[in-house]
Parts: C-alpha cells; sequence; structure tokens
C-alpha cells in the first residue's frame, strides 16, 4: 500500500486487545493511532510499583502459550527476540482446603497420581487420563473451530462441521458435571473445576468446554513473564512502534465521530476537544461502556445498549495488594484458597451479587517467581476476592442484582481483609498477628476502582459472561452493530475474555477489517495464517526420513479384511475339490 494512500485507523483503549490489534493493523499497512485514557499502556495488564514492590494490577499467570507466540510470530518476531523471557512455574498451584489438606497441581505426572490415587484410588489416576483426553479435545477444537474463527450470523453454527465439533466440546454440560463423571470426590471434583473464576463464572454454570483452562496448565505449565505481565504487552508495544504505531496517553476519547449519514464512522472526539479523523475505528475499551457512552446514540443504539445491560457480566473482584517486610515460605508463586461451603461462595458471587460469608479466593506471590518482583528477604503478595458486580443503576429490585452505589466500601474492603487474612493463617499455620503486622503497605481495588479506573460496566473485570447464550453468535459481534467502519476488539466481544484469547480476537478482528477493505492479510501471505498446531518438524520443514508421520491402518478396515479372508477359507475349505 503506497504511503500517499494509507487508511487510517484509530485504536480505542491500549489494553491487550488494542495493543495487537493496532501492530497487526500497522503490519498490514494502516496508519495507526492508539488513544488511551489512563497514563499507562496494557490496561488491566498493568503494574503497581511501590518503594521496591511490583504487582501485577490483573492477570498473574501466563496460559495457553501458543497463543502468545503466535501473535508474536505473525509479526515477524517472537517473545526471546523481543527480550521477553518466560519463567515456568514448578507448581501450578497449592489448593488449599479447609480441614487441613493441601493438593498441589502440576504437570508432573508422577506427583499427580501419587495425589490423586491417595483421594481416589488406581482407578481414579484412570479416571484422571480419561478427562485429560476429553479436555485435549476440549482444547484442540477450541483453538482450531473456535479461537480462530469468527462467527458473524447464527447460521455459522449449522455448519456440519461445527456441530461435529459442538457436540465434542460439550457446551450445554457444566464444567461441574463433566468433571463429576471423572472426579468421584468432592475434594478432586472442587480442585479441577474452581479454574472457572478466571472466565468470571461458576463452575456450576460455566460450559464443559473450559476444562481446557486446567488442560493446558496441566500439559502447557503455568509461566510468569520475568518483570511481570506487562512485559509482553510492553514488547508488543515496540513492535507496533517500529511499524509506525502512534501511542497517545492521557488522550480519553468523547465520542465516535460520523458522516452526514449519521452511520458511517469518520474518526473520534476527544475530552479535550480535539478531533481526528479515521478510515477505521477499533474499540478497545469495553464494549457495553462503548455502546452506552461513546457511540451516537441512536434509538437502535440505545435499546441494543440496555439489552447489553441486561446481558449476565462476570463478576467482579476486591483485590488486596501487600508488600510485606518479609518471606511467607509456605505461599507457593500461585496459591487457591477455596471456601468450605464450596457452591454457596459461588452462588453468592453469581446468583445474589454479593462478597460470599466466606469467599474462595487466590493469592499469587510473584517473588516467589521471580525476585525482582520485591525487595531482597521480602515478598509481594497479591490477593483476589471474587465478588459480585456492582448494580446497573439504584434499585432494591430483584431483577436487578448487584451491589448497590451506596454499598459502605471500605466496610466491604475490612470485611474480606479480615476474612481472608483468618483463612490463610488457619491453613498454612501462619500466626494471625504475624501476617497483619508483616504488611508495610497496602493497595486495594474494589468494584467502584476497577469501573472507574477501566471504564468496565457494572465493575466486571471480565466483560460479559460466557454462558452459552452468550458466546460464539450469541456474542456481542466484533464488527459493531448500526455503525459502519467500527469494529470491537477485547474481552466482551468474541472471541471472549483472558489475554490469550482476546490475542486471538485481535486476529480475528483484523482479518476482518482486512477483508472489508480488501487489503491482503499478510502473516497468510508468511504461511501463518490459521494458527492451527501440526506436527512440528513437518511445519517447519526440518522433515527426516525418521519423523514422517505414518499412521496405523484403520481397525475398522483390518477388521473388514481379516473377516473376508476369514470367511473365503471357510468357504473354500468346505467346496473346494482337490484336482485328480
Amino acid at each position: 500500500m503506497a504511503k500517499t494512500s494509507r487508511k487510517k485507523a484509530i485504536v480505542i483503549g491500549a489494553g491487550a486487545g488494542g495493543i495487537a490489534t493496532a501492530a497487526r493493523l500497522a503490519k498490514a499497512g494502516f496508519a495507526v493511532t492508539v488513544l488511551e485514557k489512563n497514563s499507562f499502556t496494557g490496561g488491566r495488564c498493568s503494574l503497581i510499583h511501590e518503594s521496591g514492590y511490583r504487582f501485577d494490577q490483573g492477570p498473574s499467570l501466563l496460559l495457553l502459550p501458543k497463543l502468545f507466540h503466535e501473535t508474536f510470530e505473525d509479526l515477524d518476531t517472537s517473545l526471546p527476540g523481543e527480550g521477553v523471557e518466560l519463567l515456568r512455574c514448578p507448581t501450578n498451584y497449592a489448593v488449599w482446603f479447609a480441614d487441613g489438606d493441601k493438593f498441589e497441581l502440576t504437570p508432573d505426572l508422577a506427583r499427580m497420581k501419587t495425589q490423586i490415587e491417595r483421594y481416589e484410588g488406581k482407578d481414579g489416576f484412570k479416571r484422571y487420563l480419561a478427562w485429560l483426553r476429553e479436555s485435549h479435545d476440549h482444547y484442540e477444537l477450541s483453538v482450531s473451530e473456535v479461537l480462530h474463527r469468527n462467527f458473524t450470523s447464527f447460521w455459522d453454527l449449522t455448519a456440519p462441521r461445527f456441530v461435529w465439533t459442538g457436540l465434542k466440546i460439550h457446551p450445554l454440560h457444566s464444567i461441574w458435571g463433566r468433571a463429576s463423571k471423572y472426579f468421584w470426590t468432592e475434594r478432586l471434583r472442587r480442585v479441577f473445576t474452581f479454574a472457572t473464576m478466571y472466565m468470571g463464572m461458576s463452575p456450576f454454570e460455566a460450559p464443559a468446554t473450559y476444562s481446557l483452562l486446567q488442560y493446558s496448565e496441566l500439559t502447557e505449565g503455568i509461566w510468569y513473564p520475568r518483570g511481570g505481565f506487562q512485559t509482553v504487552l510492553e514488547a508488543l508495544v515496540k513492535v507496533g512502534e517500529r511499524m509506525g504505531v502512534e501511542y497517545r496517553l492521557d488522550a480519553p476519547v468523547k465520542r465516535i465521530l460520523t458522516r452526514e449519514d449519521g452511520t458511517t464512522a469518520r474518526g473520534v472526539e476527544l475530552e479535550s476537544g480535539e478531533t481526528l479523523d479515521a478510515d477505521v475505528v477499533v474499540v478497545n475499551a469495553d464494549l457495553v461502556y462503548a455502546y452506552s457512552n461513546l457511540f451516537p446514540q441512536t434509538p437502535s443504539t440505545q435499546r441494543y445498549a440496555k439489552s447489553l445491560k441486561k446481558r449476565d457480566g462476570s463478576c467482579s473482584s476486591i483485590s488486596f495488594y501487600w508488600a510485606l517486610d518479609r518471606k511467607v515460605p509456605k505461599l507457593q508463586t500461585h496459591n487457591i484458597f477455596l471456601a468450605d461451603d464450596y457452591r454457596e461462595s459461588f452462588d453468592a458471587i453469581f446468583d445474589r451479587k454479593e462478597l460470599p460469608q466466606e469467599p474462595s479466593f487466590y493469592v499469587n506471590v510473584p517473588s516467589r517467581i521471580d525476585p525482582s518482583a520485591a525487595p531482597p528477604d521480602r515478598d509481594a503478595v497479591i490477593v483476589l476476592v471474587p465478588t459480585g458486580h456492582l448494580q446497573d443503576a439504584p434499585s432494591k429490585s430483584k431483577s436487578n442484582p448487584g451491589l448497590p452505589p451506596d454499598q459502605d466500601f471500605t466496610a466491604l474492603t475490612s470485611k474480606a481483609r479480615t476474612s481472608i487474612l483468618s483463612t490463610i493463617s488457619s491453613r498454612t499455620g501462619i500466626p494471625l498477628p504475624t501476617l497483619q503486622s508483616s504488611i508495610l503497605h497496602e493497595s486495594v481495588n474494589d468494584p467502584p476502582t476497577w469501573s472507574a479506573r477501566f471504564n468496565l460496566d457494572k465493575g466486571s473485570i471480565l466483560g460479559l459472561g460466557h454462558g452459552f447464550f452468550n458466546v460464539l453468535s450469541f456474542r456481542p459481534s466484533t464488527r459493531a452493530r448500526g455503525l459502519r467502519n467500527v469494529y470491537f476488539v477485547g474481552a466482551s466481544t468474541h472471541p471472549g475474555t483472558g489475554v490469550p484469547i482476546v490475542l486471538a480476537g485481535a486476529k480475528i478482528t483484523v482479518e476482518q477489517v482486512l477483508r472489508d477493505w480488501g487489503v491482503g492479510v499478510p502473516w497468510r501471505a508468511n504461511g501463518n495464517g490459521d494458527g492451527e498446531e501440526g506436527v512440528g518438524a513437518e511445519k517447519s520443514g526440518r522433515l527426516g526420513k525418521l519423523d514422517r508421520i505414518q499412521k496405523p491402518s484403520s481397525v475398522i478396515f483390518n477388521m473388514v479384511v481379516c473377516s473376508i479372508m476369514v470367511l473365503w477359507l471357510v468357504l473354500g475349505s468346505r467346496y473346494w475339490t482337490p484336482l485328480v
């Protein structure tokens, strides 16, 4: 594309999706400007610094690493090439129970065998392997058939190929229901279902498909970027800047501007009053917020915005960031403390939209895997306590559940702090006064903070929920409704939430933009088009005679051949007459 004819693109928001989208559009020849309301890039994948301590404000573990590598490879670079070092956690999680037991999730099959057989015997481990096999299908089919495909209409769901996929990924089963088939103790059912918290969902409601998350952890490991999660996105920012992307921070967008027809975007207006022209606008701001605040408020847009607010949203959280004056060696890098009344802890969050009396929560100690996160002989600790999201508007109606605007969040935060400190103390054996006195500094993000800092509708930290009627063709489209030349990328559009999923979504969105504008997809020309994982040696061109794939003959074919031969022998022995 000649420089004089370069199309202009504006990306609203410098979260993971916006950063990846900007780099991909720039590689395709667009002149890209990213507008970010905050003074930092990364969105929720940003860092908090305090007196030599470093905290990941949002995501603190890297899953599905192939999707990260794919993003960089499509941009003709790599994570190591951009100076990003991934550290593999030796143990995925320590899962702490109220009865004093602890289960350590790990990719080490021998350790898993010992632990599972302790609770469910030798058949228990056999069932675990069967669960891994099913979750393998969930993972591989989701990557190839969901995370690398767009769903622009309901009819995409009726394609024979996808119908077959749908049957194998169990979207109409709950993750708890499928886990109960393979794990016969309550303890292990909890161990293998809590990860739905990453989707902001209850394991009793989340589709079984999402077992792919724990499958990825158990087969590919959990990783942490040295220097904090934001280093991955900082690297993507630099890649984009080398391609000409311009980042403007502290530049909140007021509204999307349209041409005289009122239905075609022509640029944006900033809160400062400055206007910027563009051929394409990609929104990485919260989708529900954008339809209500950034779009022209036509009657049809207002109706759609109201319908979005009625959809199930993910949970919010009260997140603590603690600078400790000592190390707490009993805590591993990733720790899960599960409520004794497991189901109630989720019902409180997702049905009644409140803080559970006894919450399940996640504790991350980044300094355990990366010492640079804290001064010597000290720990940085992050505690994420899931809670219900905010009410859409002041109301006592049961049809509008959520934390009310007049909620005393100082008191709610104090309640959460008291509960988690007591739980950590009782389950790890660390004296409570020792824990309390070791906190030198505390920062807190509560639901109103998430809402205000990142424009998250109702403070839902993971966007819209991921129930069956909130995914695929039912999820808000990557192409904006009612406004041409506007697209979405991020947690609340297809394919969904989570950094690796959003990075896959950036590829989907950009390829849609390029198709609409008749521009070639540059990474497809390099042979990186579908992201489908194949045989490594064959895909990389290093195929040797020892690497050739030779599939065994079909069992059914062999049975048919053998049956014919047996029949021929039987008939031959009965009717054959020797020549004399």
